[in-house]
């Protein structure tokens, strides 16, 4: 699956979907990022994606762009009632969406009308609400453009929310593993749940 820094995440939304159909018992689901090359460092530097302080700063006053990650994850899946059941579940995934992010003006600015609404499309596949959330992990690149507009389409969801909702990325723990950036935030998701704790934001 190629698509830019949802490959991972999209991989692991189409497995879920295919468990749901029968279509297997197990799936495993893998992102990888290697910086075999220095050319996309290049790139990305020139077009002033990349922080000059070498530091993801997500969310932050200062944020000035990423840092590049290296990152191999992996997530086995599997149907709750598998007979396969090898271990004790981290996590359950009560809900999946997708969408295309519409017209943007670049790589690091999402849409946030898009957001909001894949966001909408992957509570109303949980059957769960706004109220129901207790954390979001989110994409969060340390751009300053890019991250207004994604914390705006949170907004727009979560908005009449009665309880603080909890936002973080794993992009300042470890830089953006770009094509293995979603499942390596999923992973950081399911062992919050599993262990109570949000991992902190630096």
């Amino acid at each position: 699956v190629h698509t830019a820094c949802s490959s991972a995440l999209v991989a692991a939304h189409l497995a879920r979907h295919a468990l749901l159909r029968g279509e297997c018992d197990v799936a495993l689901v893998s992102g990888v990022n290697l910086m075999l090359s220095n050319v996309l460092s290049q790139v990305f530097g020139q077009a002033g994606m990349l922080s000059p302080q070498a530091r993801c700063r997500t969310f932050a006053e200062g944020a000035d762009g990423y840092v590049r990650a290296e990152t191999c994850a992996t997530l086995v899946l599997q149907r709750s009632n598998c007979k396969m059941l090898v271990a004790q579940p981290y996590a359950c995934i009560t809900g999946t969406a997708l969408n295309q992010d519409g017209r943007t003006n670049g790589l690091t600015a999402p849409n946030q009308d898009s957001q909001a609404d894949v966001i909408n499309a992957a509570l109303a596949d949980a059957g769960l609400g706004p109220d129901d959330v207790a954390y979001v992990e989110c994409h969060g690149t340390g751009t300053s453009l890019g991250d207004a507009i994604e914390v705006q389409g949170l907004n727009s969801v979560f908005a009449g929310r009665t309880r603080p909702l909890p936002v973080g990325s794993v992009k300042t723990n470890i830089g953006h593993a770009e094509a293995a950036a979603g499942l390596v935030s999923l992973v950081k998701a399911s062992k919050a749940l599993h262990e109570h704790r949000v991992p902190p934001h630096l």
